[in-house]
């Protein structure tokens, strides 16, 4: 909906796509920090507050230490999301190999169309390795905790004066400080280059903005066509298909994320497998899944469905390993040495302490599910994202809005929904 909008302030291209999935990443990543820090054990920040810190030093001492690992890992998630968001961004004019893979069916070009999804695949495993690695690389953890400073601390090779006995203010270039300072370096240059090679035209953007008031008054007021009652009707169709697509998908995703954790599995093969498992089912796009399925089954609610359970295998598996891989440990060895088994371990301290997030990270699915469910209508796989489609190119635009007020009315039930479950899993 935000590419709509924007695709008629700027034109097409890919300046409507960065600035749609640019916005709404700050209120997916937004979301998932605040639940990761209302999970915190606040005794990190209250032993600064003893020692007469600041709230400020509260805050960025004691949360980004403990939180590193979150942040890094969801960070890594949301790049993953939105490169696979551009291909299906592409099939409203944003550009891209979507609009590449949307020319080829089109034109009933299904080699070329597989060959390009093929393409996206290979990209999607290749960023899942990487980010597993930089993941591995920046955090450093001893039960769920870093150690050894922060990664900052870590970069300017500054160590910890109580382990070392000194703190060097000028610490020398060794081959470690000179490979993290060229890994910066060169994730600010790969920022750079693309910002160049996608040419965002600033005469664009400031005629856009200048064209606000005119474009926003298409859209409102908002109207229903005539057609309240499919709109209610197409809405609960892609609520039901998101539903459905959760609980298959969760079902099979949170046992190939407990075999997927190193923390609970100790045969490196099978970790390795499922974690390979969990890249390549990530790696392919909804959009390829919910063509592929209305090939096979025809269109309708049942290809979007069988789509987003597949891609939610991909997804909740990776977030519950993670999950498990991130709980304090000590906890696990105490059980241990009280003489509990493995068994014992997993249900009453690892699966204990990640309950709060295994509903977050449900919860989260669910409204991505809603929101791709969408998406996934625009290729005729049910809902009420083909509503959507013919309401922006015949030019209803205020349509579009009531579409968007009726979703943004269904995030916000589910939201508060997770707010409560999460409250009485605590």
């Amino acid at each position: 909906m935000l590419a709509i909008v924007f695709l008629r302030m700027f034109g097409l291209g890919a300046t409507a796509g960065i600035l749609a999935m640019g916005i709404h990443s700050v209120g997916m990543v937004g979301k998932l920090y605040a639940d990761a820090i209302e999970e915190l054990d606040d005794g990190p920040r209250e032993s600064i507050e003893s020692a007469g810190g600041s709230r400020g030093q509260q805050i960025f001492s004691a949360i980004p230490q403990v939180l590193l690992p979150q942040i890094v890992a969801t960070a890594l998630h949301r790049f993953d999301i939105n490169l696979r968001t551009s291909v299906l961004l592409g099939y409203v004019g944003v550009g891209g190999i979507g609009l590449a893979i949307a020319d080829a069916l089109r034109t009933l070009d299904y080699q070329r169309g597989m060959a390009l999804a093929l393409l996206v695949l290979i990209l999607c495993i290749a960023v899942e390795l990487l980010s597993g690695a930089i993941r591995a690389a920046i955090m450093k953890r001893s039960g769920g905790a870093v150690v050894g400073g922060t990664w900052s601390d870590r970069l300017f090779n500054r160590g910890a004066a109580g382990l070392s006995g000194d703190l060097r203010l000028t610490p020398p270039w060794t081959a470690a400080r000179v490979r993290r300072f060229m890994s910066g370096g060169a994730i600010v240059v790969l920022l750079v280059a693309s910002l160049w090679r996608v040419d965002i035209s600033m005469g664009a953007l400031w005629d856009g903005l200048l064209a606000l008031p005119d474009t926003l008054g298409l859209f409102l007021p908002p109207s229903t066509g005539g057609a309240l009652g499919t709109l209610v009707e197409q809405l609960l169709v892609t609520v039901q298909i998101a539903l459905a697509a959760t609980f298959i998908g969760a079902v099979l995703a949170i046992p190939i994320g407990i075999l997927a954790a190193n923390n609970v599995v100790a045969n490196k093969a099978v970790r390795s497998f499922f974690r390979m498992l969990i890249v390549v089912v990530r790696g392919i796009p909804e959009l390829i899944l919910a063509i592929i399925f209305v090939v096979v089954s025809g269109l309708g609610a049942v290809a979007g469905t069988l789509a987003l359970a597949v891609g939610a295998v991909g997804l909740l598996s990776k977030l519950v390993a993670d999950s498990l891989e991130e709980t304090d440990t000590d906890v696990q060895d105490a059980l241990r040495t009280a003489g509990a088994s493995e068994i014992q371990v997993f249900f009453g301290a690892t699966l204990r302490q990640s309950a709060p997030a295994f509903i977050a990270h449900t919860m989260y699915l669910l409204d991505s599910n809603i929101r791709s469910a969408t998406l996934l209508g625009v290729v005729g796989a049910g809902g009420i994202g083909f509503l959507l489609l013919n309401a922006s190119r015949v030019n209803q635009f205020d349509v579009v809005t009531t579409i968007l007020i009726l979703m943004v009315a269904v995030v916000l039930a589910v939201e508060a929904l997770s707010m409560w479950l999460r409250k009485v899993v605590r």
